[in-house]
């Protein structure tokens, strides 16, 4: 392929890994004289990092890609999480499938010398073009072990595959050096990061040594494994200023029945245990989760287990989830015997009880301050996270999008507060 336009559209679907993952395509990109573009119809080359955990999400896929098709002087490139079953269909509308662990070999499928990059160099030890320049993303993983019986994680990335930690802390300390004030370190299950390696930091260890760079900025990470949170993960956020209180803890279901048929080996008892001792240790905390209703077989009861689940840890958020199929799982093969509509009865029950709750400690952040990062700014209105992740605004005449700010609570929405800037 001939670079004329150089010119090339990134479209990024699901998680924080595949944004990290956007960020090593663009370092490659720009390697080679591209240059990005937010607009799909000035891009003579797009990529799709796809997400495969919704058949949703490969549907839009599908429906963006025809329309691609339409142009003959554009080339289309997938990668990502992408299974078996939809390539033989995905196959027919894009150029070029490659596996995500490949994208070191774009100079080739583009026809380009390049001779910066080894297509034997591990794809995540790629040095990244960051998006933000105060936010970074930095893997310290890729892959799964855990096999849950509804997930094609381990699938298209394989098994864990851990970076070294002497290559992680590099990066973390060039971010700091350029003045970047949040750092969140990424991983399929963070908390299993380093068993693949010899003689390698644990996750605990990790995280204790990168709050102790010196710098002013803030750590947060994700994703927690229920199975492997330890006590010492526990202490070290609760003993460090620089990491953040926020945990996402993925509860996927609060019965132990549905538990063991999703192959998550832990139980109910064990997931409430843990909250327990997170809320005891740490303070002020922001607990988040993850959840599956209208799983193969899941019982009105045993759905009433999650809602008692909600009820007692009274969660700050939730990314509640219809169950639905997905080829190559273990679950793909069971009978999908609860109704559409019955999913929706139970999503919006639970969801009822979320914003219940998540109103209720918001209300009881009016007249607190909060020290918020500043990402944006809509209107008149600056927005950002507080170290709690909580979303808030604010409003000012000067630029704050990048800094540290304290803002003291005066409103607050299910989601979100408002405030003002606090004077020292």
């Amino acid at each position: 392929m001939v670079n004329e336009n150089k010119k090339y559209y990134l479209w990024v679907l699901g998680c924080q890994m595949n944004e990290a993952d956007a960020e090593r395509i663009r370092s490659i990109l720009n390697s080679l004289n591209f240059k990005e573009t937010n607009y799909e119809k000035e891009a003579n080359i797009i990529i799709t990092i796809a997400c495969s955990v919704r058949q949703s999400a490969i549907d839009r896929i599908f429906g963006k890609a025809r329309n691609w098709q339409k142009r003959k002087d554009l080339v289309t490139i997938l990668t990502g999480c992408v299974i078996n079953e939809d390539k033989p269909r995905l196959e027919k509308i894009f150029n070029n499938i490659i596996a995500i662990q490949e994208i070191n070999k774009l100079p080739q499928i583009l026809s380009i010398k390049s001779s910066d990059l080894s297509p034997s160099k591990e794809y995540i030890e790629i040095l990244p073009e960051y998006k933000d320049n105060f936010k970074a993303y930095v893997p310290i993983s890729t892959g799964c072990n855990n096999y849950c019986t509804y997930c094609v994680v381990p699938y298209t990335r394989g098994r864990e595959k851990s970076r070294s930690s002497a290559n992680i802390l590099n990066e973390c300390k060039k971010l700091i050096k350029k003045g970047y004030k949040e750092i969140t370190l990424i991983g399929q299950n963070v908390n299993s990061y380093g068993h693949d390696l010899k003689d390698e930091l644990s996750f605990p260890e990790l995280l204790k040594q990168v709050s102790d760079l010196p710098g002013n900025f803030w750590v947060r990470f994700a994703t927690s494994h229920p199975k492997d949170m330890s006590d010492e993960l526990i202490d070290i956020i609760a003993n460090n200023e620089k990491i953040c209180n926020y945990i996402h803890l993925p509860v996927q279901s609060g019965d132990n029945e549905i538990l063991k048929r999703m192959n998550r080996k832990y139980t109910r008892e064990h997931y409430l245990e843990l909250i327990d001792k997170i809320k005891k240790r740490i303070s002020p905390l922001f607990l988040s989760t993850d959840i599956i209703v209208g799983f193969p077989r899941e019982t009105r009861k045993q759905f009433k287990n999650s809602v008692k689940l909600f009820k007692y840890t009274k969660y700050d958020m939730a990314y509640i989830a219809q169950y639905s199929p997905r080829a190559g799982t273990a679950s793909y093969q069971m009978k999908d015997n609860v109704t559409k509509k019955e999913k929706k009865k139970r999503e919006l029950k639970l969801d009822k009880v979320l914003k219940r709750y998540a109103l209720k400690n918001n209300h009881n952040l009016i007249g607190e301050t909060l020290e918020v990062l500043i990402d944006r700014k809509k209107n008149d209105y600056y927005y950002g996270k507080s170290k709690t992740f909580r979303d808030a605004r604010c409003q000012a005449d000067n630029n704050l999008i990048g800094k540290f700010v304290k803002i003291e609570i005066t409103k607050a929405k299910t989601f979100s507060l408002e405030g003002e800037i606090k004077k020292e």
